[in-house]
């Protein structure tokens, strides 16, 4: 393909690695900013990029909580909520699993019964006006502890909303070991709840190991080190337990190194079920669709191929079964009418 992007653009997708907050776009961020003058985040979306310029792993968390301490009301939630919808929409994205930390929301003031409305409110608003399924993913920040974790579980259990599918764990790895959470995990499990932690993103391997075996873990977010480790590889492609590749977001960070060093080909290779994601899109001046094309090109992929990886998406969701196949059967309808050379 010469040129992927027009075909990416129109295509049906599905996102599972994608945070609520993260997702604000520079223009919410500044009008947020401008609400809570108080806080150190520019006002000007322009001057945004220099400020989402990270320079590790540990300068992203700062930057990323100095724009979580923005949403301070059940308004703040909705807007932010619904405005990552409409971004979604504008990119074909049909449904999407956003991860959320309630935890970071609570803690400052915003009462648990008025947050839980808000981002359901928001969730409808998005199906009925935008056509975008909205799932919610409840993470532990993981530079918050084990109280966090209490917290964070505790409102996944007995604040449960309507759109809550999963359960998951965010933060910095280094220091922040995945066995620890284990009780916490045990309890979404036991009430219904997949488990998504992130893992192998900065550490190696053995993280991975241990979010499989202590979290048990269902898909992975990030999982960049797995290639590291064959006997892993293998593993994770017999189970077809997924990996929540955000290629753009791996460089932002310093994950990795260079994009042509980016281990999607070895994980592609081993036969492991890859999905591509957004992650933080615009403090990372990316979108899904953008990841499409990195993906494409890394991967050598046609149409077709493309395809296949907005359908790995699909399958690896927690959407239930009929909704996979509509989603799926879209995919395939437009790819083939792509294909037959419609006007574009």
């Amino acid at each position: 393909m010469t040129d992927p992007h027009p075909f990416i653009a129109g295509l049906p997708k599905a996102e599972l690695h994608v945070h609520h907050v993260g997702s604000a776009s520079p223009r919410i961020v500044a009008e947020l900013a401008a609400r809570h003058p108080d806080s150190k985040v520019p006002t000007d979306p322009e001057a945004l990029a220099d400020y989402f310029t990270f320079t590790d792993f540990a300068h992203f968390i700062e930057v990323y909580l100095s724009v979580v301490d923005l949403i301070r009301t059940p308004e703040d939630v909705r807007l932010l909520t619904f405005e990552v919808a409409r971004d979604m929409a504008r990119q074909n994205i049909r449904y999407a699993e956003l991860t959320v930390t309630p935890f970071s929301s609570t803690r400052r003031g915003i009462p648990e019964v008025a947050f839980m409305e808000a981002i359901e409110d928001a969730r409808k608003a998005a199906e009925s006006e935008l056509g975008v399924i909205l799932r919610w993913c409840f993470d532990i920040p993981g530079e918050a502890g084990l109280q966090a974790a209490e917290e964070t579980a505790r409102l996944a259990v007995e604040r449960r909303p309507e759109g809550l599918v999963s359960f998951g764990l965010g933060g910095p790895e280094i220091g922040v070991e995945r066995p620890q959470f284990k009780p916490y995990f045990d309890r979404a499990i036991a009430e219904g709840l997949h488990s998504v932690p992130h893992a192998g993103e900065t550490t190696g391997p053995q993280t991975v190991w241990d979010a499989l075996t202590a979290l048990r873990a269902e898909r992975i977010g990030h999982g960049t080190s797995s290639v590291q480790d064959p006997k892993l590889l293998e593993h994770l492609a017999e189970h077809r337990i997924a990996l929540e590749v955000c290629p753009t977001s791996n460089i932002a960070t310093r994950a990795v190194t260079d994009i042509e060093l980016h281990p999607i080909r070895e994980m592609v290779a081993a036969g492991v079920l890859v999905t591509v994601n957004s992650d933080d899109p615009p403090m990372f001046g990316t979108d899904l669709n953008n990841e499409y094309g990195v993906a494409a090109r890394l991967l050598e992929l046609d149409e077709q191929g493309i395809a296949g990886l907005a359908k790995n998406a699909v399958e690896a969701s927690f959407l239930d079964p009929a909704g996979k196949r509509r989603l799926a059967e879209e995919i395939d309808t437009y790819t083939a009418n792509w294909l037959r050379g419609p006007a574009r």
